[in-house]
């Protein structure tokens, strides 16, 4: 397509989906998978304007088109709705409640308001309820005429298996050097070559890494994180300087973005790894994925947070009992 896109890279999942919509035979739900970071959001939003497309008309806004609904965690409490409507991070709920998908469902008894289409994006659907599941499991088995969902995840095997089979996946892949290097110059035009290159290959190809990195200054962060990966720490001294490099107070953003590279440089030393330590690397991965589901709940403590993270590469460094004496 000759137009511009919010998101860079995925172009075969891009051209997947415009095959799909011009097919006779479309699937009516779609899993959109892969790691965070690599632009599934814009993605299923654009892809659901492209979808409800009037012919001969632009892609419409997705914000703001009748038939597209979007289901996300709401805001937490009225204090962070107010700043969520003023454009300011604000923190969500848990979890996509079951009244959401209820109210959604309800819906789907009106036929599409402007042409024969609607599009459901829920985002993420890892953050569901057990009920909610429950719920848009009956929707996805009995779907209203010219009704799609498109279902973000991360993680696919949370779902359940019953959710899975109904719906056909799409892959979003890590994006190339030069796609991030695209990404961070359009999103951040001020930013230096030096730290675009360390953002690059910090970011294990991952957009949402790659801007981060940047916007929050973690070069000091990543070079304390590989050294206590590579090196340990026995004496808790490499702890204490990622501790004073992240800051008394941070913003959320810059805590929230350093747990993601965290996650990022554990995930990169996997292959290269002997087998007891990819083990070990596996096992940090997996505890940092777990406060990573927690994030858009729960209000860190800065210096409780950074010494977990220092605490599992360490754990991943060298054996748990030398990590953590």
């Amino acid at each position: 397509m000759s137009e511009v896109l919010p998101f860079v890279g995925q172009r075969e999942a891009w051209h997947e989906w415009l095959a799909a919509i011009g097919s006779e035979r479309m699937h009516h739900a779609w899993l959109l998978a892969g790691q965070r970071g690599l632009g599934k959001r814009a993605f299923a939003r654009e892809a659901a304007a492209e979808l409800v497309r009037q012919p001969g008309h632009p892609r419409p806004d997705h914000a703001s088109h009748p038939d597209i609904h979007i289901l996300e965690a709401l805001p937490a409490n009225d204090d962070e709705a107010k700043k969520k409507a003023e454009g300011k991070p604000w923190q969500a709920k848990r979890s996509i409640s079951v009244d959401q998908v209820r109210e959604m469902i309800r819906r789907l008894a009106t036929k599409p308001t402007l042409g024969e289409r609607r599009a459901i994006v829920i985002d993420p659907a890892d953050e569901l309820e057990k009920s909610a599941v429950n719920a848009l499991l009956k929707a996805l088995e009995e779907p209203p005429a010219g009704t799609f969902f498109l279902l973000v995840t991360h993680q696919p095997g949370r779902l359940l298996p019953t959710v899975r089979s109904r719906c056909r996946v799409l892959r979003f892949s890590a994006l190339s050097e030069a796609e991030l290097d695209e990404v961070i110059r359009r999103e951040l035009p001020e930013s230096d070559a030096s730290i675009r290159r360390t953002a690059i290959e910090a970011a294990q190809g991952s957009p949402g890494v790659a801007l981060s990195f940047v916007e929050h200054d973690l070069a000091g962060i990543h070079h304390l994180m590989l050294r206590i990966l590579h090196e340990g720490d026995r004496d808790y001294h490499l702890r204490g300087a990622l501790a004073d490099e992240m800051g008394a107070r941070p913003a959320r953003g810059r805590q929230l973005a350093t747990l993601e590279l965290a996650r990022t440089v554990v995930a990169g030393e996997l292959a290269a790894a002997s087998r007891p330590r990819q083990l070990a690397l596996i096992e940090a991965h997996g505890t940092l994925m777990q406060i990573s589901a927690q994030s858009p709940t729960y209000n860190f403590d800065a210096g409780l947070l950074v010494m977990e993270i220092g605490g599992l590469l360490a754990s991943a460094a060298m054996p748990r009992e030398a990590a953590r004496p």
